[in-house]
This record gives structure tokens, sequence and C-alpha cells, in this order.
């Protein structure tokens, strides 16, 4: 892999977080007239349940350092690696503009629209995402590299997504970051000489947002079957593909991250996927047969196509410019190849789970 640069400055970490590339966080804007138009009415019993669970906001006093955290941070952070240190801030830097993008979104729908089921929803995430951004910046700021979140809002480029583009990402998002968080503590639980940072001890309560969160969607997608139907299904399967090939590939790029936990970025990932699948499975037609060797020889390829495709940026020149050329055909028909691989196909309960299985 291609050496990234140092991340060693404020100003080097808020660059990280503002670049746009297939493997960084973006950020979102949608169709606010559309999204005043949503009508949960069909699951209105389970919207008032879940609408009663965010205003009891049980994680309130939650993401609170304690007066342990920095000198955890000073006693067991120093001892790693300086390779690993980078690929960690690396981390926190995505996990910090994955949730930021969330808060903007949420609360830039908040404002624009008037439906009050809807805008009721935006104001509970887009609170429980600030909270989780401004933790994660904490952190950051320990090592003198904390992030203006304004000039982040200000400056990151916006991508229009439809509602349903929305619905599905976001549900996924949500899904497999839950699937993350819980996968990493639990195996930090077992293993707590691994635990090398005292951030990952907020992940369990965190994880239970992240759940939350996709239910949320699932409900607004469970009110409207017209969106998990029909030509719909398709998209579904892109972002299906889309979201775990991201996740392979941004993972394999910072494998002593995982190694540090005692994990291995290949069988973490599917640990995840297979979380994921069996959740999404409650409210997706389809899944992706994540055990096919096809795919996971397709989803090394793509890490491969990625290490590649930074040495020829590395390279630069004509020759860099027609050996990137080559490797996104590359990439883009592998990706191809992925989607059109058979794919299981589920009828769907009666009703959504509320609550983690695992």
């Amino acid at each position: 892999m291609q050496a990234h640069p140092t991340i060693d400055s404020a100003e080097k970490a808020s660059q990280k977080a503002v670049e746009s590339t297939m493997l960084s966080p973006r950020f979102y804007t949608t169709d606010f007239a559309a999204m005043d138009r949503i009508d949960i009415s069909g699951v209105r019993a389970e919207w008032d349940t879940m609408m009663a669970e965010y205003e009891g906001d049980n994680n309130h006093d939650h993401f609170q350092r304690t007066p342990e955290f920095a000198n955890e941070v000073a006693e067991r952070f120093s001892q790693v690696s300086p390779e690993m240190r980078q690929e960690f801030l690396d981390f926190l830097i995505s996990s910090l503009t994955s949730e930021f993008s969330g808060c903007i979104l949420y609360n830039e729908i908040f404002r624009n629209i008037e439906n009050p089921d809807i805008k009721q929803l935006m104001r509970f995430m887009a609170r429980d995402e600030s909270r989780h951004a401004s933790f994660i910046n904490q952190s950051l700021k320990d090592f003198g590299l904390g992030i203006d979140l304004g000039d982040l809002k200000r400056t990151k480029a916006y991508t229009y997504f439809k509602p349903k583009y929305i619905f599905y990402a976001t549900y996924l998002s949500e899904k497999i970051g839950y699937a993350r968080y819980i996968t990493i503590y639990r195996q930090l639980e077992r293993n707590p000489d691994k635990r090398f940072h005292p951030i990952f001890r907020w992940f369990e309560r965190w994880c239970n947002d992240e759940f939350r969160h996709g239910e949320s969607f699932a409900l607004i997608m469970r009110a409207n079957p017209h969106l998990l139907r029909g030509a719909n299904v398709y998209w579904i399967r892109f972002f299906l593909l889309a979201v775990y090939a991201t996740m392979y590939v941004r993972d394999h790029s910072r494998p002593m991250l995982h190694e540090e936990m005692g994990l291995q970025s290949t069988s973490y990932d599917y640990e995840v996927f297979r979380i994921t699948n069996e959740i999404t499975r409650q409210v997706f037609p389809v899944s992706l047969d994540i055990d096919n060797p096809a795919f996971r020889e397709g989803l090394a390829h793509l890490f491969y196509v990625q290490t590649q495709l930074d040495k020829a940026k590395a390279r630069g020149g004509v020759l860099g410019a027609l050996q990137r050329a080559r490797w996104a055909v590359s990439g883009a028909a592998t990706f191809v190849r992925l989607y059109f691989m058979p794919v299981k196909h589920h009828s769907l309960p009666a009703q959504i789970r509320m609550a983690p299985a695992w």
C-alpha cells in the first residue's frame, strides 16, 4: 500500500476529514419535500414505542469522559508503534466524519420539513450523532488534532441522494456500525490487555444508539413497502455491495489496527457481514452470499485494485495516469461481477426486531 501522509497536526487531521475519495465518509443532502411526504401510519404502534425510547434518552450520561480516561491514554497508547498510532488516528477521523455526516443530514432534514413524525426522529438522531462526533473529537484533541466541526461542515463537499437512497445507505451504515462496534467491544472484553485506548470501553452502549437509528429507518421502509419491492430491490443490492466492499477495502488498508486488538481484518469483516446480514434480512428482501468463494475472491481483488491505484497515484505523470485508468476499469468490472452474483432471497417477518439479539 502507498504510505499515507502522516497525521501530526490539527491542519492535517482536518485535511483528512474533508477529503473526498471512494473510501472516505461523505456528507449528504436530499429532497426535503419528499421527506415531508413520508407516511409512517402503517407502523404507528412500533413508531411511538421507538420515539418513547428516544425521549427516554438512556444514553444521556454515557458520553462523559471519566477522570481516568486521559491517564489511560497516556499509559496504554504510548506503547503502540508510530505506524499503529497513525492507523488509529485515521480510524478516529473517519469515524468522526461519518458520525458528523449523520448529524448534519438529520439536522438539515429537521430544519427543512414540517412532517411531525420525521421531524421528531431527526431531532433525536441529530442529538445522538452530535454526541458521538464530539466524543471522538475529544479523543483527537488529546493529541492536539481536534477538528473544527463548523469548518468541516462548510468546506466538505456534499452528495445529493434521493430519500430512498438515504434510507438504504443510512440503514446499512447504522447496522454495520452496530456490528463493528459490538464485535470490537466483545473482543476487548475477552482480551482486556488488547484494549490500547479507553474509547473502546464506550462501544457497548454506543452501538445500541447505532442499532436504534437503523431500526428507525427500518420502520420507515416497512411503512412504505414499495421501497422494498420491484426495481428498488436492485438498488438495495447495490447499496449492500457498496457498503460491504467499502468496509472491506478500508479495513484491509489499515490491518495493524485489528492486529493490535487481536483481530484479523478478513475474519473480522466477515463476522461483521454475518451479523449485518442477520439483522438486515428482517427488512431487506435480499442479502449477499458472503460465503460464496467467488464473492470473497472479488472483495480481495477490489482491495488489490486499491493498492495498485495508490501506487499509480504515487507514481504520477502520464504513466501513472494510464495505470490508474487501467485499474479503475478492473475495479469497476469486479464490482459489476459481484453485483450480478446470486443473492439470498427472504420473506419479510411480520414485525422487525426491536432490540439487539447478540
